[in-house]
Parts: C-alpha cells; structure tokens; sequence
C-alpha cells in the first residue's frame, strides 16, 4: 500500500469522525429546542394553578372574615344580654345591625368566590391535559435524540479506534505530518488532480510542473519506489493522480 492509499484511508476514517462529532454537537441543541417547547404550556399551565390556587385562597379568606363577624355579633349579643341602659343596649344593636350587614356582605362574596372555582379547575385541567400531552411528544422525540447521540457517540468510540490502526498504517513520517498540521485548517486533505489540473479541493488550475510531480509520484508508487509531498500551490492540498 502507497502511503497515498494508506493517507486516504486514513482521511475516510477522519471524514466520518468529523461528521460524527458534528452530529453529537447537533442533537443536544436540537434536543433542547424540542424541550424548549414546553415552556408555553408550562407557563400557561402554572398560571391556571395560581388562578385556581387565588380562587380557592377567596374563598378561604372571606369564610375567616365571616367567622371573625359571627364571633364579634356573637360576643356582642352576649354582653348586650347583661346590659341595664337601654341607651347602650340600643348602642350595641346598632353595632350587631352594622357587623350582620358586613356579614351578609362577606357571606356573599364567599358564594361568588366558590362559584369561581369550578370554572378555575376547568381551565387547570385544560392546560394540565395540554401540557401531558405535548410532554409526551417532546418525551417520545427526546428518547429518539438520547439513542441517537448514543449511537453515534459509540460509533465515534470505534472510529477512533479504527483511525488509531489507520494511522499506523501511515510510515512516512512527513507526510503524516503533513496530513495531522493540514486537516485542522483544510479538508478534505488529500485531493485528487483531475484531468484538466485542477486541484480538486480549491479548483485551481495546477502549473504543469505540478502535474508532472503528481504523475512522477504515482508512476513510483507503481513499482514501490519512495514518493514525495506535492501540494497545491493556492491550498497546500496533498494532491494525487494517476500514472498515465
């Protein structure tokens, strides 16, 4: 195997590797959009719970404010019992006519306060439905990002193993050099020269010396001979081609 060959199969590797760790940055920002979408159901899903937690909190309130009315009339009647004037009983009748008419008041707003409650249920059960209901698709979709970042982490795990092996096959120190420095910045790194001496990586037209040194490389590469790095002049591509 030329150590052209053995540069190609090694950039395969590379090639694969590249698309994978692009695919494993990829899914977790789409995994992330898709549980984006949760976040207006959840909004509206938490402000019908704080609507039905208010309604209930109403209630609540106005029940405590009509006990502390009943207890006042209550109290009141019960000292007026003991009065002698009939100035401070009619004092304290006006005072109990006041606190009932508060609490017919109270008692009423309780009534329309519980009638809201129904309706703030309605809509937490609306909203909580939606929302089980588009967690479960996001759920469902997330599961699919989950295994798929799995595969392609564990088939990444493989491919550099495998690329470990292919770099072996690669002996000439130079060009694996080459190749290691250029395939940060260029890719891919090793291009053929089409026919009308073209780089195939950059699309320029290669000086006929530069045609004639591919030629000679692959023409030594043939019968086993020793090859050298011919790059392209605009890029700086390892560029191969064929003998004929």
């Amino acid at each position: 195997m030329s150590v052209i060959e053995a540069l190609m199969d090694l950039q395969e590797v590379d090639g694969r590797i590249r698309e994978l760790e692009v695919e494993l940055k990829d899914l977790p920002k789409r995994k992330a959009l898709e549980t984006a979408r949760l976040t207006g159901v959840s909004v509206d899903l938490q402000a019908a719970k704080a609507g039905e937690m208010q309604a209930n909190e109403r209630v609540k309130t106005y029940e405590a404010d009509a006990q502390a009315l009943k207890d006042k009339i209550r109290q009141l009647k019960m000292t007026q019992t003991g009065l002698k004037s009939n100035k401070e009983y009619q004092q304290y009748s006006v005072q109990i006519d006041l606190l009932s008419h508060d609490l017919e008041t109270t008692e009423n707003n309780q009534l329309a306060a519980m009638d809201d409650i129904p309706s703030a249920e309605h809509r937490t059960q609306e909203a909580q439905a939606k929302f089980d209901a588009e967690k479960g698709k996001v759920d469902e979709v997330c599961a699919e990002y989950d295994a798929r970042i799995a595969r392609a982490q564990a088939e990444l795990d493989e491919c550099q193993k495998e690329r470990a092996e292919k770099a072996k096959s690669v002996e000439n120190p130079e060009f694996k050099l080459y190749y290691e420095r250029l395939r940060t910045r260029r890719w891919p790194v090793v291009v053929p020269l089409t026919g009308d001496n073209v780089c195939d990586g950059c699309h320029l037209v290669q000086p006929p010396s530069v045609a004639q040194l591919v030629k000679a490389n692959a023409q030594n590469a043939a019968v086993g001979k020793p090859v050298r790095i011919v790059a392209c002049a605009m890029c700086g591509r390892i560029l191969y081609g064929d003998a004929d």
